[in-house]
């Protein structure tokens, strides 16, 4: 068996986590029946990476992926707590490494930033990935239950991602569903997928969850989401990663519509 590899230093992304020098975009939840925006998920963005995902990867081989998680969440939470105008009261969602709810401190250290930041719990929104639930079942489910009873609302993320398992939904403290954009991307082409989609969202309804879809990009998938019942959605068809400026002008014209 190979050795595992070694850390490589990155003295420069150390740097730019130091000085929190990270900026924070957001992407928006809206709900597909009225157009309303409901919150908005917090990502993390860097000249030195074009996406969360590479950013991350590149805090991973160094070891400063839970800093940088971390400096991410609390960045949003004092940003949101912040938030006037159009954005006032907006939600804000916040990504969590797969091992961070599983840290003995993690919940402690979540509340205490919420509080810290001015924020209402109830407008936080923590996502988890399935993978976490994975690692270890047990102590995720009593971390999140600790933060559920706070008031902050649980989602999993990527849910049919590779790691499915109907067992996380009955017997872990979670309120939402967030169905892969993997799954999505064919549902107007292909009746298979159709009737997986429409099957979780059937059932995540009946379990009490509410469904929020991934990766919406065409009025005919929305079309169909909307028919089926679908809480929530994100994707490039309402917005991509938007600037605080941006989603405020974005959350302002989305509610003068509704209206």
């Amino acid at each position: 068996m190979p050795a595992p590899a070694l850390p490589t230093n990155d003295p420069l992304l150390e740097s730019m986590i130091a000085h929190e020098q990270i900026d924070v975009l957001y992407q928006p939840v809206i709900e597909p029946a009225t157009g309303r925006i409901t919150g908005a998920e917090a990502l993390a963005r860097s000249a030195i990476a074009d996406s969360a995902t590479s950013l991350f990867s590149r805090a991973a081989a160094s070891r400063l992926d839970e800093r940088l998680s971390r400096l991410v969440q609390r960045k949003a939470l004092r940003r949101a707590a912040a938030w006037e105008g159009p954005l006032s009261g907006l939600g804000v969602s916040i990504n969590l490494l797969p091992r961070e709810i599983i840290r003995d401190d993690y919940d402690s250290w979540l509340l205490e930033e919420i509080a810290i930041a001015g924020i209402a719990s109830s407008r936080v929104t923590i996502e988890i990935t399935e993978s976490a639930l994975v690692t270890d079942h047990e102590a995720a489910s009593e971390h999140l239950a600790r933060l559920r009873d706070a008031g902050v609302t649980v989602a999993v993320d990527d849910f049919g991602s590779g790691y499915a398992s109907f067992s996380y939904l009955t017997n872990l403290p979670i309120d939402v569903l967030k169905i892969d954009r993997g799954l999505v991307s064919a549902i107007v082409e292909r009746e298979p997928d159709r009737l997986v989609v429409r099957t979780l969202i059937n059932l995540a309804h009946e379990l009490g969850l509410k469904v929020l879809v991934e990766g919406v990009e065409s009025t005919p998938q929305l079309v169909l989401l909307s028919e089926w019942g679908c809480d929530l959605y994100q994707g490039f068809l309402g917005a991509g990663a938007l600037t605080e400026d941006e989603l405020a002008r974005f959350v302002g014209a989305a509610h003068a519509e509704a209206a």
